[in-house]
């Protein structure tokens, strides 16, 4: 490649002799050189021109940058959507989650006023000289919320996991404590007790396979526990009977009553009335007989009984007398 330059000042017409690589390089630079002077020119003249709002070359410019800032309004936009999406998500899954500590707290016994966040200590509580460097917080990007968003998103489903599975498990620790017969199903002190004692008939030593609760007539037979009616019937023995099975060979039997309640295959829950006392059967007076069976075999009902709760007893007497009452 030659370029020849001649001029009116020089004596003889100049050749400048380019190869193709050298052409190139020139041509990149030329537009490097055109490139960095458009540069300039828009940094220094077009957006001074925006800010201060110069009457022509600001048009241009709006012209020139509306698109790109329609994109950024776009994009953020687009980000701000899925941000109140996932925050939108992370607020019902604490609404499920306080709903769910509600009833796993309802489970334990501990009632939801006694849960009491603790509050960190402030300046004025906290007393005392203070001091050290100041480090001003920084702002998060759109990556470090979206990152934390996630962050709670999974500790949130992690927390829903463990409050289902505590749930499940309190539930059926309930459920296995209300098939035990441990409430006293007469209100009233024990007669006899569990154990070898002289037979009131015969004057023999014999087995007594119950607790005996001396009552009136009439007087509520309520569930020592939940179950279903196993067995109502009239025994030579226990007279009017009726008995009770809480599940795992656990059984429980109230005999002698004058009336029975409750029918084969019903589901009675704990402190329901069942029956009321009697004198019916091989009995001396009115009175309940009460058994416990497991696997078929009698066991001693004061075991389970020591196991109910406090002034089980009392609670049955008081609602004794209010069913007198209203009767």
């Amino acid at each position: 490649m030659q370029i020849m330059i001649t001029h009116g000042t020089l004596a003889r017409t100049r050749v400048m002799h380019f190869n193709r690589w050298q052409a190139a390089l020139a041509l990149l630079a030329l537009v490097v050189v055109l490139m960095s002077l458009s540069g300039a020119i828009y940094h220094f003249v077009f957006l001074k021109a925006a800010r201060e709002g110069w009457p022509v070359v600001s048009q241009i410019v709006r012209l020139v940058v509306r698109d790109e800032f329609a994109q950024r309004d776009r994009f953020l936009r687009a980000n701000l959507d899925a941000m109140a999406q996932k925050v939108g998500e992370m607020q019902a899954k604490l609404v499920k989650l306080e709903a769910m500590g509600d009833r796993v707290a309802g489970l334990a016994g501990v009632k939801a006023d006694e849960l009491k966040p603790l509050r960190p200590a402030t300046a004025a509580s906290a007393g005392g000289a203070q001091g050290g460097p100041y480090v001003p917080p920084q702002a998060a990007t759109l990556e470090q919320l979206t990152g934390i968003i996630d962050s709670l998103d999974e500790t949130a489903d992690r927390s829903t996991d463990l409050f289902t599975l505590i749930e499940s498990r309190l539930m059926e620790s309930r459920l296995h404590a209300l098939t035990i017969p441990n409430s006293a199903p007469v209100a009233g002190t024990i007669g006899s007790g569990f154990g070898f004692r002289e037979d009131p008939f015969t004057g023999r030593a014999a087995l007594h396979t119950g607790l005996d609760f001396p009552s009136d007539v009439g007087t509520p037979i309520m569930a020592a526990a939940g179950g279903v009616v196993l067995n109502t019937e009239h025994h030579p023995a226990y007279g009017q009977m009726i008995e009770v099975d809480h599940g795992n060979g656990l059984v429980t039997r109230y005999a002698h009553a004058s009336r029975l309640l409750a029918r084969a295959g019903d589901i009675v829950k704990r402190g329901q009335t069942i029956a009321e006392v009697g004198n019916t059967g091989r009995s001396t007076g009115p009175h309940l007989h009460f058994e416990v069976l497991v696997d078929g075999v009698p066991q001693d009902p004061a075991k389970f009984l020591a196991g109910g709760e406090p002034g089980a007893q009392a609670k049955a007497g008081r609602r004794q007398r209010r069913l007198a009452v209203a009767e």
